[in-house]
């Protein structure tokens, strides 16, 4: 049974595990991943409870018959009363996630023993105004934003997932290097097949060679700007605020930027794809900090719009000691631009690694990048100000008649200070950014210094675009390839499965030690590198798009060696010119319009990784590839039974995105 997910903060901080939660000592021996049954119900939902004392021989039955059967009646007619209808009505309420959750425990014990963590989630569809604006929502159990997860490393992370909503899910751990358990990515037609409605799965991975601020979402259509996200925090095993933090502080928190859309995501995807929309993404109505806006609802007469009870994420800091905020944009389109007005902020971590400090006022975050900042207390403190969200509109298609385009937080210095009226801090006056790009972080050098390989094994071009072909639908393509998942037979089941079976294409694909794998897939809808061994690869991205492509690479961090406008340097004064000492290493980063980029990073980790736009809308687009490393390693692996038994199961497409052929002879 799915346990209560709010709980007192001084209970969480003291360590009183609540039923959502459950913490263990890591056993030793090795563990199965995944769950042992293919049943429906892979995860017991129910509260456990004890056999009842064994009947002594000496009762005879009838005996047992007098007491057994107004027993099982009373015991029927108790459930079906009581315990059923509890069951459906538990998560019928949605709400919005209490302030205090995403407040990092102020006791942690950084140096504890590895511990299990364990969790259990229902995905089920609610509706819920977080901002004032009634809209569908899909949560997990049924809280806006998602629960933390926070743990350290070497921990091992279970999560039962129950999916009660009407479409399909899955749960990808973005950032989180998933070694040696690839097939727990949650990728959906990459590592596993979706999660159909009224059926489990549970997720079980260790976290191991990484520290720091991530994040998880669905992997299903566009289903995370629906509801579908939560924060993740790694905690360094020794010298996180001594060693790899270099700015002091003693509170830490967790804020979660979006932006948020008034319609479900799947009616939205539905409109970008048709024929004649030429990449022109559905602009959000409004945005929202830690799941919370404010709207004035007479400026929106068309809505179900009720402001009761509504108010700004607000944020109470210490007047007396510093503050670190882990920005994470959970969003699926719009850059933002964050400040706390009259405060300069040392930004001190990016997507997982810490960075030497750098002052800067404002945050320029992609989506689902993450990025630290260290907040000190003005001198002269006002005792209220704002923080403003501003999403960069000059990179949306169109005007949105109903779009507010800031979003506000109050950051307080006295919790006694009441709020009966807005805090009154000043605007910094340089105009907002207008363009879409990355934060520059040419300056930024990471803490533990890693030096890039000098000679990569291969260089991979990859032009980004977006092209209109066949019945006037544009889609997005790396090359000439653009990205259709397979949701019923994944790449890493149908790669090792191959094996396995000695299929001869699958043989003889082990063969070349790195390259396109046009053996096994259709380059067309399918672009996947494979690789051998442990090869280091350059990605030379160049954008022919007039858009933003924030892209991520799953399973790895990697070097950012050198970005710019227009087109890049030829590559051997590119190399001759880069500086390998110690360069910015991260998971997601932009390519700007009509700009280009280098990237590099080791193919050491064996598994099938996805390389795409974290712009949602245009992952559906199809602007997305794959990276098989490791194959050989991989052909002597298995997929775990209960994540191959999840594309038997009926209902497993439900809510994918519609197929191109559909509109195969349309002229409307």
């Amino acid at each position: 049974m799915a346990g209560k997910e709010e709980y007192p903060l001084s209970e969480r901080k003291t360590g009183i595990h609540q039923e959502e939660e459950s913490v263990g000592l890591l056993k030793e021996e090795h563990r199965e991943h995944g769950n042992d049954s293919e049943d429906d119900d892979l995860v017991d939902w129910e509260i456990p409870h004890k056999s009842p004392p064994r009947l002594s021989p000496s009762w005879n039955w009838f005996k047992v018959l007098v007491i057994a059967v107004p027993v099982a009646w009373l015991i029927g007619f108790v459930a079906h009363t009581f315990l059923i209808p509890l069951k459906s009505e538990m998560h019928e309420t949605a709400q919005l996630r209490a302030e205090q959750d995403y407040i990092l425990d102020s006791s942690w014990a950084f140096g504890a023993q590895p511990v299990t963590r364990e969790y259990y989630w229902i995905i089920a569809e609610h509706q819920l105004n977080p901002d004032g604006v009634y809209r569908p929502m899909t949560l997990i159990n049924a809280t806006f934003p998602g629960p933390l997860i926070e743990c350290n490393e070497g921990d091992e992370i279970v999560v039962h997932v129950r999916n009660e909503a009407t479409n399909a899910t899955s749960i990808h751990w973005h950032g989180l290097y998933q070694n040696g358990t690839n097939f727990m990515d949650g990728t959906v037609g990459v590592t596993q097949c979706p999660i159909a409605p009224g059926h489990s799965f549970t997720y079980r991975f260790n976290v191991t060679g990484q520290s720091g601020t991530y994040w998880y979402h669905s992997h299903m259509a566009m289903q995370a700007s629906d509801g579908v996200v939560g924060p993740i925090v790694i905690h360094a095993r020794d010298g996180e605020r001594t060693t790899l933090q270099k700015v002091p502080y003693e509170e830490d928190r967790v804020v979660l930027v979006s932006d948020h859309y008034y319609d479900l995501s799947s009616s939205l995807l539905q409109k970008y794809l048709e024929p004649g929309n030429e990449n022109e993404e559905p602009v959000p109505q409004a945005a929202v900090i830690n799941g919370r806006g404010k709207r004035n609802c007479s400026d929106l007469p068309d809505r179900n719009c009720s402001s009761s009870g509504i108010s700004n994420a607000l944020f109470d800091l210490s007047p007396k000691h510093n503050t670190r905020l882990r920005f994470i944009n959970v969003g699926a389109f719009a850059e933002f631009q964050i400040q706390l007005d009259e405060h300069e902020v040392q930004l001190t971590e990016v997507d997982g690694v810490d960075v030497h400090p750098q002052s800067i006022h404002r945050l320029n975050i992609n989506p689902a990048q993450r990025y630290s900042i260290i907040v000190t207390p003005p001198t002269d403190n006002k005792g209220l100000y704002w923080m403003r969200a501003r999403m960069v509109t000059h990179c949306f298609a169109y005007e949105e008649p109903e779009l507010q385009e800031e979003v506000r937080a109050i950051i307080r210095y006295n919790a006694q200070t009441p709020l009966t009226s807005p805090p009154q801090s000043k605007d910094f006056p340089e105009t907002i950014e207008l363009e879409c790009k990355d934060l520059n972080t040419t300056t930024l050098t990471p803490v533990l210094p890693i030096r890039a390989p000098s000679n990569p094994s291969d260089t991979i071009y990859l032009r980004s675009s977006f092209q209109t072909h066949d019945w006037r639908l544009s889609r997005g393509y790396l090359n000439d390839s653009s990205y259709r998942a397979n949701l019923s037979h994944p790449t890493l089941s149908s790669f090792t499965s191959g094996v396995q079976h000695r299929s001869k294409p699958h043989l003889y694909s082990l063969s070349m030690p790195h390259g396109i794998n046009s053996y096994l897939f259709k380059p067309s809808t399918s672009l996947v590198y494979q690789t051998i061994g442990i090869q280091t690869l350059d990605i030379l991205l160049q954008n022919l798009d007039d858009g933003n492509h924030p892209f991520h690479l799953h399973g790895h961090s990697f070097f950012v060696l050198a970005q710019g406008h227009g087109y890049p340097p030829e590559l051997e004064h590119l190399r001759n010119s880069l500086d390998l000492a110690n360069p910015l290493r991260r998971d997601t980063a932009s390519l700007e319009a009509f700009g280009w980029m280098l990237i590099r990073f080791v193919a050491d980790n064996p598994g099938v990784w996805a390389f795409h736009c974290h712009v949602g809308w245009h992952n559906e687009a199809g602007l997305a590839m794959q990276f098989l490393e490791r194959s050989e390693v991989l052909a002597r692996s298995a997929v775990p039974a209960d994540v191959e038994a999840l594309c038997r199961v009926e209902g497993r497409e439900k809510g994918k995105p519609p197929d191109d052929e559909v509109w195969v002879g349309s002229w409307d």
